[in-house]
């Protein structure tokens, strides 16, 4: 389990693609610093198993399923990725419950500078649209962050200072693909009332 707090702003360093899946080499020093074989980091807000690693690096495998849910087939070599390891029992718990399972994807559409912040409007997949509310919580990237704003297709997020500076949220662009996990509380109540006497 993860919180969407970002401890590190990774690179990717290889990128190795087969016929339905891809070896992903990432710089990391901080994630790796008391990693292990078989340890989690999400990557923009997808879980990954580490497989190897150093002192700067650390190797995961990533499927069919992951590259298709996800935006991680998009990254290239210097790529820029959001790092976050699991989180260790006791610890603080800073953002919300992430699981580091990407529901899908959303595209960048607008940018909106202020004097401190930037509010941020994406897409907002069908599937996804009954699960999103104002002021909810949303996984962007692997980023824990508030819904500001909502329509049928689109959200929003205001991103502060910090969030720009320390994540790939500061630098995506409009038309960037960014990865979505909803609140899995929503899909758990939602299960439960439509599924209860099952």
């Amino acid at each position: 389990m993860f919180t969407g707090i970002v401890e590190e702003l990774g690179t990717i360093e290889a990128m190795e693609r087969g016929a339905q899946s891809a070896v992903i080499t990432v710089r990391g020093p901080l994630v790796v610093s008391d990693a292990r074989h078989g340890a989690s980091i999400a990557v923009n807000g997808v879980c990954l198993t580490v497989v190897e690693h150093d002192a700067q690096t650390f190797r995961v495998d990533v499927m069919a399923e992951t590259l298709r849910r996800s935006s991680l087939g998009a990254l290239e070599v210097g790529s820029p990725v959001n790092l976050e390891r699991a989180m260790a029992a006791g610890g603080r718990f800073g953002g919300h419950v992430v699981q580091g399972h990407v529901d899908g994807t959303a595209e960048i559409l607008r940018r909106e500078p202020g004097d401190r912040w930037e509010v941020v409007t994406c897409s907002l997949p069908a599937a996804l649209r009954r699960y999103v509310v104002e002021k909810g919580s949303i996984t962007v990237d692997g980023v824990s962050l508030t819904v500001s704003a909502v329509t049928d297709e689109t959200f929003s997020v205001s991103l502060i200072p910090t969030t720009l500076e320390l994540t790939t949220l500061g630098h995506k662009q409009v038309g960037d693909p960014v990865n979505l996990e909803v609140d899995v509380i929503a899909k758990y109540v939602e299960r439960l009332l439509t599924h209860g006497d099952a």
